[in-house]
């Protein structure tokens, strides 16, 4: 006779505080993943153009780094990271190799920030409206979270200012510097200079989410320089805007004062990131030194184009309906509705039986004073300009549904 093991009821229901009350903020990860119209346009997430991707060089690599003897890129490697990865990063971001700890993307590095930095039940200054995939990753800690208004200038550093010498003591903040998602803005060299000398004045540590920033279209952001010579800032980035997010792979530049609670920290979870993919990615970067900027060249144009047409699109299909510039750089637009009567909601709805999907702004604040409700975030990055045209045109459909 056969006797199946099974649990006690207890044990077999049992859930772990730490995974008991999480859940997928709205509108993003899975939650994408639900049944639309065969021919929507989906304008969801930042993703790279498949078209400005360096395919064929990837490839290239790859046989080369398999071909080595002893195939090494198969092997176990360093928790850091390998050569010549780490070597080009640091060069690039001008800091020491030993400040470069490699990452299975920007997501990643956030978490190892937070779990370093941020004890549980701390204050966490964040983004308003923020990137909400940040507030997920805080849930581990159990953070309070103090929101700082983010506009056309990028986080308001008067505002911070202002909290902290009301009495906020924050141990981290969070924000994305360059072309903000999904603001667009985009903080200036003072700005940087004065959020640094507030961090090291409060003793808190800045995590600089910036995934975007080589995504410029007319000149480049502001320099990493001040958040890369601080010992109170993280500065975190990564391939998946510009080589392609299925690499899994980014970076972080983090103080010196950190890096070894960071590499032991991660020593007890993942180990290191594929060594195969840091093999291949620093095959391509350092075989063709030309390679990264010119593929960078093409994704500007091509993205900075997509932007004016959906701007231009928006405009002709529902004339004086929305605000909306073209950004500087980065994969999102984010238009206002300026008429109060529309129901944003109902616009969304409508605009997903018209065959277009895009994220509402409501999904993005961490907190009040912010209009975030009355924007659609647009993403643009890997839909062609006559997809955007007729997205345009959808979304004129769907507001002359509610106007009756």
């Amino acid at each position: 006779m056969t006797i199946s093991p099974t649990l006690p009821l207890a044990a077999a229901d049992r859930r772990p505080a730490l995974v008991a009350g999480l859940s997928a903020p709205k509108g993003f990860g899975d939650a994408t993943l639900r049944d639309r119209r065969a021919d929507a346009i989906e304008l969801l997430g930042g993703i790279p153009d498949p078209g400005v991707l360096p395919t064929q060089q990837l490839a290239e690599a790859t046989a080369r780094v398999l071909s080595r003897p002893g195939v090494p890129a198969l092997q176990y490697s360093r928790t850091e990271g390998i050569s010549p990865l780490r070597e080009w990063i640091a060069e690039r971001e001008g800091v020491p190799v030993n400040r470069i700890i490699v990452t299975n993307g920007g997501f990643h590095g956030l978490a190892l920030a937070i779990q370093a930095v941020v004890e549980r039940g701390d204050l966490v200054a964040v983004d308003n409206p923020i990137f909400p995939l940040f507030l997920r990753g805080l849930e581990l800690s159990a953070a309070e979270i103090l929101p700082v208004a983010v506009g056309p200038s990028g986080l308001d550093v008067g505002q911070l200012a202002d909290l902290l010498r009301a009495g906020a003591r924050p141990s981290a903040l969070y924000t994305v510097p360059d072309f903000h998602n999904p603001t667009q803005g985009t903080l200036s060299e003072e700005g940087r200079r004065e959020l640094v000398r507030l961090a090291e004045q409060y003793g808190f540590i800045v995590f600089a989410d910036n995934p975007y920033r080589e995504l410029w279209f007319s000149k480049p952001a502001a320099g990493s320089d001040v958040f890369n010579a601080s010992e109170h800032v993280i500065h975190i980035n990564t391939f998946t805007k510009t080589l392609g997010p299925g690499l899994r792979l980014g970076w972080a530049v983090v103080p010196e004062h950190l890096t070894r609670d960071i590499v032991a920290l991660r020593s007890r979870q993942d180990s290191h990131s594929s060594t195969l993919v840091q093999a291949v990615v620093g095959e391509l970067l350092t075989s063709d030194p030309g390679l990264f900027d010119a593929t960078l060249d093409r994704a500007r144009a091509l993205y900075r184009n997509r932007a004016q047409t959906l701007v231009n699109a928006l405009e002709r299909e529902a004339p004086g309906v929305f605000d909306a510039d073209v950004p500087d750089g980065g994969l999102f637009l984010w238009p206002r509705l300026l008429d109060n009567s529309i129901d944003a909601d109902r616009l969304a709805a409508d605009a997903s039986a018209e065959g277009i999907e895009y994220q509402r702004g409501s999904f993005f604040p961490s907190g009040p004073g912010t209009d975030a409700d009355r924007h659609l975030r647009l993403a643009y990055g890997h839909v062609s300009e006559p997809q955007l045209e007729e997205a345009a045109a959808r979304l004129g459909r769907a507001l002359r549904r509610q106007a009756g």
